[in-house]
């Protein structure tokens, strides 16, 4: 099995997502080049949707690579049913549901990263109080290499 991306990031993106589209693509083939055959995600944000969208393009071009989805809460699959219709992507959903519902989001995230080699990221370190700037933390701790993209 190839090496493994995880993707984190804050609930929205405060720049031009088009440059970030294109920075984020950019680092993605790198990865690619690099080894990395999977690729996943939360469904939470703006950068989640991000990496999704960046992913499933670069699917059509190179059909190795796989991405997966990690879902929250059941709520979270009805809401984004419409994931189920593409057949590039896995889904997957954590044993979270013994934690407190605003713990969830961060212990998933930690699970996902767990289980990666690098973790590509959009989180500003100087905000106080973030479950994303949490998981980085986590990451760093564990060993992950971190590809900040703030």
């Amino acid at each position: 099995m190839g090496r493994r991306v995880a993707f984190i990031g804050h609930i929205n993106i405060l720049c031009s997502n088009d440059k970030l589209r294109k920075k984020l693509k950019e680092i993605v083939k790198k990865e690619i080049v690099n080894g990395c055959n999977f690729f996943t995600m939360g469904m939470h944000g703006e950068f989640d949707d991000l990496a999704l969208s960046v992913c499933l393009e670069l699917k059509r071009e190179i059909k190795s690579i796989e991405i997966e989805v990690a879902f929250t809460s059941y709520n979270a699959i009805k809401k984004y049913a419409e994931i189920f219709s593409y057949s590039d992507i896995k889904t997957c959903m954590y044993e979270i549901e013994e934690e407190h519902y605003k713990r969830q989001i961060i212990v998933s995230n930690q699970k996902m990263v767990e289980c990666c080699d690098t973790l590509i990221c959009y989180v500003d370190e100087r905000i106080s109080h973030s479950g994303a700037k949490n998981v980085v933390k986590y990451a760093r701790k564990i060993g992950l290499e971190i590809i900040n993209l703030i």
